[in-house]
């Protein structure tokens, strides 16, 4: 490959530099990428942090996808952790892991939807690193502030009404689809897999729910509905009842999947907000309110048990006890 990176003659430092002209850089920035550190004006209030890694083989494949969209997704995927908190992103650093077999024409096509990603969200990427691995993988920090206080996983309390922003299953189907496992054509096939590969992280939504007092109690939805639920519940010390009929599928899941709720309970990477509010506002006002569509889909009750509701207010089952809901897992073989 006559633009392979590792083996070539271009040398780390330059490679850095010629990637980091495709990144965008603000007024926040006081000094970016090329020094030991980067430098950045003080946050007005309280300052988040997050990190999270995309892995070849474990998180994406490359032949599922183009390596704009990878690069986007990468980044998403730190903005919603960011969102769920009712941040505003500032800034952001890049490990990137690169094995044999890549070549530049591959990484400028990454850093072009990173930087179209970091554009949209208004962050400056500020530095990185660059090493060599057996896998692709890419590994960003986030450095975000929260202006109008942190939502977090630990204040739903008995009473809060849950609810959730979009529909939920939608990527899991669409990665079963990739994989063969699960047949889809048309329109609802290419809903379901843009669902999986270029993710929206909920930024405006979560900084009009930050808005709200008492602050919402909040998660993205990444690992699946029940089992992000099941984190709130657990930091939280209470359980949930959930009602079946109200969890939000698309069209196109209904199509696909049908009436089954597996995937939209365990299904993750879907980067929608969950969140849990004291009663009084329907799905209707909020979702006016976030600019999104909001659904109501259970409550929080004390006890400990997350419960789904049938038909009729009967117990259809129980998912599970607070900590313990099933759904993805990085540690466990997919």
């Amino acid at each position: 490959m006559a633009d392979a990176i590792l083996g070539n003659p271009l040398e780390e430092f330059s490679l850095i530099a010629r990637l980091i002209a495709k990144l965008p850089q603000s007024r926040q920035t006081i000094l970016g990428p090329g020094d030991d550190c980067a430098i950045l004006a003080p946050a007005q209030k309280s300052q988040i942090v997050t990190v999270d890694s995309m892995v070849e083989g474990v998180h994406f494949k490359i032949e599922w996808t183009t390596p704009e969209a990878l690069g986007a997704r990468s980044l998403t995927v730190n903005l919603s952790d960011i969102a769920a908190m009712g941040g505003r992103p500032r800034a952001g650093v890049i490990n990137l892991a690169i094995r044999p077999g890549l070549g530049l024409r591959f990484f400028d096509r990454l850093y072009a939807g990173l930087a179209k990603e970091a554009a949209a969200a208004k962050i400056d990427i500020v530095g990185g690193n660059i090493t060599r691995a057996s896998e692709l993988a890419i590994t960003i920090t986030v450095m975000g502030e929260a202006p109008d206080g942190a939502m977090r996983r630990d204040t739903a309390r008995a009473g809060d009404e849950i609810y959730v922003t979009g529909t939920a299953g939608d990527a899991a189907a669409g990665l079963r689809i990739l994989a063969g496992e699960m047949r889809a054509r048309g329109r609802h096939r290419a809903y379901l897999v843009n669902r999986y590969l270029s993710p929206s992280a909920r930024l405006e939504a979560g900084r009009r729910l930050a808005r709200m007092l008492p602050l919402p109690s909040a998660i993205d939805v990444s690992d699946g509905l029940a089992q992000d639920l099941g984190h709130v519940l657990e930091r939280s010390g209470v359980g949930a009842e959930v009602e079946a009929a109200a969890i939000p599928r698309s069209e196109a899941y209904r199509a696909v999947v049908g009436d089954d709720l597996a995937l939209a309970l365990g299904g993750g990477d879907d980067y929608e907000l969950l969140f849990c509010l004291r009663r009084g506002e329907s799905a209707a006002v909020l979702s006016r309110r976030l600019g999104v569509a909001v659904s109501r889909i259970g409550r929080i009750v004390s006890g400990r048990q997350v419960r789904l509701i049938g038909a009729g207010g009967k117990r259809q089952r129980t998912l599970g006890v607070t900590g313990g809901v099933a759904g993805w897992n990085q540690l466990r073989e997919h």
